[in-house]
């Protein structure tokens, strides 16, 4: 299974994410735990499978 860290500004800010959706302005972003974040006014910029990163910046 690929999990991805969610970065923003550079800087890691969720990990071992195995699902993202968007909802209208915010992003919701699932790990393996089933743990939940949004992230509000950003967008997605880049996923790196291989780096597994999915990279967010405000939109």
């Amino acid at each position: 299974m690929c999990e991805f860290n969610v970065i923003v500004n550079g800087t890691a800010q969720f990990r071992d994410v195995i699902y993202a959706k968007v909802e209208g302005e915010k992003i919701v972003v699932k790990n393996i735990l089933g743990e939940a974040k949004e992230f509000s006014g950003y967008k997605i910029v880049e996923i790196d499978v291989p780096n597994t990163r999915l990279v967010l910046m405000p939109s």
